[in-house]
């Protein structure tokens, strides 16, 4: 009698507890799906499978990426716009590789790619990268309805510094000049006569924008023989920083040129991978990176770099003469790094979106708090964009017919 009493005891601890415990399961589980965003397009524990990718070349020779899955969500993103048939081509040969897998392990795709061929690297492979990974980024965003920043471990920030257009409405106080002389410099010295030009016209816009930071892009265009006598010359009239004062192919000449000024250099745009960035670093031929994330390698490598970057105490300015993806992706990037300085024509807006980005006020953009990249692609607006590239046309020295940097 004592065992079927004390069995009886045991059948009814385990029913409560089964129902205390089952029920509480249950009621948290429940309490999930109902707080649960509904921008989770997926569960954590459902399959995805990518489908499809397809590339779209602009007329103005953005490039852009778009990656299907089996589960409806989709992911975009942009490549590098010099050879933009090529990168378009390329990205759809990766298609091999990644159609049927699961988008969301993204470094380990990042890793696939550029190490699943004997050659690796390089201009167009690397701005295919940059590409698909920031659709994967977006798709993977998505599928657990959070910005892709809080997946690196954001945010850093609320809103990005940018500079652009000064303007009142939207605060915007810093800007960029590329064109700052009557014509670029092509020639391999051009000269004192273009020197003074040069420091006039930039005085002369410094008194146009009172408190405004102007940088000054040397597009690397300008050979070291002059670009040398132009940093010195312009000290007085404090440029913001000097961009590209020469080209990246040699490194020493650029880390040269920084040991003559007080100016900060900046460069970037034409570097791609951790690798590369490692040896500006290292040679510290410049203090302010702008590694593009349509070509440098993406979401994934835009945030190596950046701990790369933190720890020599430079900070980045992300290169972006382009489109949506472009900036809503350096934006991802700007929210998950704490060495985010400004970001390069952060208050441009963008009519191939379904939805505005916010505002700019105050000289700052929010970031994109909406799932994965944050924006929507029309793709009917898109659409109408699609066609023939604009070409990047050979430039000729006019006095002599020899060819000179673009």
């Amino acid at each position: 009698m004592a065992d079927i009493k004390s069995q009886f005891q045991y059948d009814r601890r385990s029913w409560l507890h089964q129902m205390l415990y089952g029920s509480a399961a249950l009621f948290s589980l429940a309490a999930f799906n109902a707080n649960r965003s509904d921008a989770a397009a997926i569960g954590p524990k459902e399959k995805i499978k990518v489908s499809n990718i397809e590339t779209f070349v602009l007329k103005n020779s953005w490039v852009f990426v778009k990656i299907s899955t089996d589960a409806g969500i989709t992911g975009w993103g942009e490549m590098l716009k010099d050879d933009a048939k090529a990168c378009a081509a390329g990205a759809l040969e990766v298609g091999d590789y990644l159609i049927g897998k699961d988008p969301r392990p993204v470094v380990h795709h990042w890793q696939a790619i550029h190490r699943g061929a004997f050659y690796r690297g390089g201009p167009i492979k690397t701005a295919i990268s940059s590409g698909i990974d920031q659709a994967l980024w977006d798709i993977t965003g998505k599928c657990y309805g959070v910005p892709i920043y809080k997946l690196l471990g954001g945010p850093t920030r609320d809103k990005a510094f940018v500079y652009g257009t000064p303007d009142e409405k939207t605060g915007v106080k810093a800007m960029k000049v590329s064109r700052w002389t009557a014509r670029k410099a092509f020639k391999y010295n051009e000269g004192q006569k273009f020197v003074d030009e040069a420091v006039e016209r930039f005085a002369a816009l410094k008194a146009k924008y009172p408190g405004v930071d102007i940088a000054l892009d040397f597009h690397g265009a300008v050979q070291p023989t002059t670009a040398s006598l132009l940093i010195k010359a312009l000290e007085p009239h404090r440029p913001w920083f000097y961009e590209e004062v020469v080209q990246a192919l040699n490194v020493d000449v650029m880390a040269e040129l920084a040991k003559k000024t007080h100016i900060p250099l900046a460069t970037g745009e034409r570097i791609f991978t951790k690798w590369g960035f490692r040896e500006i670093l290292e040679k510290k031929a410049a203090m302010i990176l702008q590694p593009d994330v349509n070509y440098a390698g993406g979401i994934t490598e835009l945030r190596l770099i950046a701990g790369m970057a933190e720890a020599y105490f430079a900070p980045l300015a992300p290169h972006n003469p382009n489109g949506p993806c472009s900036l809503a992706a350096s934006l991802q990037i700007a929210a998950c790094i704490p060495n985010f300085m400004v970001q390069e024509r952060g208050d441009r807006e963008h009519d191939l979106l379904a939805k505005p980005l916010p505002p700019v006020r105050n000289g700052y953009r929010p970031i994109p708090k909406e799932p994965g990249l944050g924006i929507t692609i029309d793709e009917n607006k898109l659409m109408d964009q699609v066609g023939e590239p604009r070409p990047y046309r050979t430039q000729f020295d006019p006095d002599d017919g020899s060819v000179v940097d673009w």
